[in-house]
């Protein structure tokens, strides 16, 4: 551009200097006058060039370009080399967009491009499959027109997007899909769907297993419990040095029970995904039998101590509620040696309600904590079998705060004690 400045310069300094030499040797007048029909035959050059830059703007073409004369020579030269570049470049982005349609073709989950307006940009033939999309057809269309089951409107207009969506396709009913959204660039979203029918059903077959086998094992463990302790109170026509061993069968078969207990209330809690038996739970009370039940616990050992700083009430189901919250404050008696102390807190937090129980016991180290909800992880089994642990309460109680929509934070410290934190939302509080 600098050197066209100065040909542009040079050209009208040159023509200025020939009319000056013009008029030195015969008269001023005539000097304008070849100034001006100079001038005026240069800027008609100029605009016949600019007309000529114009039509080819209309419909630009490397083959079709003007050559130009003066500086339009170097300006339209400049323009085809910029326009060979920029046709090289495009091509590329061609070639690596073809590229990844695809991969993305070949990827076996379906992929959906939303823009900011939930309306689908673009689609992959996996999505066809599995969401019935139709090519041309569905582009521009929002998503919600195309998938109507309300609980993806739900979770598409609630966007939190951390979990993904569970649902049965209203294609198929046999087909589970798994629709999660991951937002990226500039408001814009991916809708990745997937077929789970088969992890599905063998998780099915697995809860079916765990209730049928607990089931057939219940009744044999009843009588057995019942014999052991018929033989248990058999006074004095039992060998002392046989005594042992029957306390012992009878302590196991009782923690066999337990367990058995456990495993058919956490398939319940996993077959029923709705709450069918909610109802408004009046907190200070459940509350105060919380405490009763922990000093019960705790045999006067501990100090245990109730903070009613909020009086709201719960909207849910009483007897799953009781068993979650149950569940914590036995777990901190258990796990808290004896002059400890244990409170339990009900507070506000803004629109929320949040149950905490706190101890001063052994602790948790870190690595622990986020596998605590996982059915039988023990942080030290020898530990949960001498306080009569299953393995399965944490998870009992996750089961239950997922059917309330509520959240469970676990802080802890080895020798520190721990804090054990639900938190409820706003849908679930309800004035006292």
């Amino acid at each position: 551009m600098q050197d066209i400045r100065w040909k542009a310069f040079w050209s009208l300094l040159f023509w200025a200097m020939f009319c000056l030499m013009v008029g030195w040797f015969s008269s001023a007048d005539t000097a304008w006058l070849l100034f001006s029909v100079g001038a005026l035959a240069y800027l008609a050059g100029h605009l016949y060039w600019t007309h000529r830059l114009y039509q080819w703007a209309l419909k630009p073409s490397l083959n079709f370009m003007p050559n130009g004369k003066g500086i339009w020579e170097d300006i339209f030269a400049n323009l085809y080399h910029e326009m060979r570049r920029h046709s090289r470049s495009q091509s590329q982005l061609s070639s690596s967009l073809e590229r990844l349609r695809h991969a993305t073709s070949a990827l076996p989950d379906g992929v959906v491009v939303l823009n900011n307006r939930n309306e689908i940009e673009w689609f992959n033939e996996p999505a066809i499959q599995r969401l019935g999309l139709k090519r041309h057809h569905d582009e521009s269309q929002p998503i919600y027109y195309l998938v109507r089951q309300a609980e993806f409107v739900q979770y598409l207009q609630a966007e939190d997007y951390s979990e993904p969506l569970k649902l049965k396709s209203w294609r198929s009913p046999d087909i589970t899909l798994e629709l999660q959204i991951i937002p990226f660039a500039s408001k814009q979203r991916l809708l990745i769907c997937r077929d789970v029918s088969a992890i599905e059903k063998t998780e099915v077959m697995r809860r079916d297993f765990i209730a049928n086998v607990s089931h057939e094992l219940r009744t044999p463990l009843t009588v057995i419990g019942g014999f052991l302790e018929t033989i248990g109170d058999m006074q004095g026509e039992i060998s002392p040095d046989i005594q042992p061993y029957f306390d012992m069968m009878q302590s196991q078969t009782t923690r066999m029970r337990r367990i058995i207990e456990d495993l058919l209330t956490l398939s319940r809690l996993e077959n029923n995904v709705t709450l069918k038996d909610e109802a408004d739970i009046a907190m200070p009370a459940i509350l105060n039998l919380l405490l009763k039940d922990a000093q019960a616990l705790s045999q006067g050992q501990h100090t245990v101590r109730l903070h009613l700083e909020t009086e709201v009430n719960i909207r849910g189901s009483y007897n799953e509620l009781l068993s979650a919250l149950s569940n914590l404050t036995s777990n901190a008696v258990r796990y808290t040696p004896a002059k400890g102390c244990i409170d339990i807190y009900w507070q506000l937090r803004g629109e929320e309600a949040v149950f905490t129980v706190q101890d001063t016991g052994i602790g948790i180290e870190s690595h622990h904590l986020p596998r605590l909800t996982e059915r039988f992880y023990r942080v030290d089994s020898g530990r949960s079998r001498d306080t009569g642990g299953t393995g399965l309460g944490l998870s009992i109680v996750k089961h239950i705060l997922h059917h309330h929509q509520a959240s469970l934070q676990i802080e802890s410290e080895p020798g520190q004690g721990s804090r054990f934190i639900i938190v409820f939302p706003a849908q679930r509080v309800l004035p006292a």
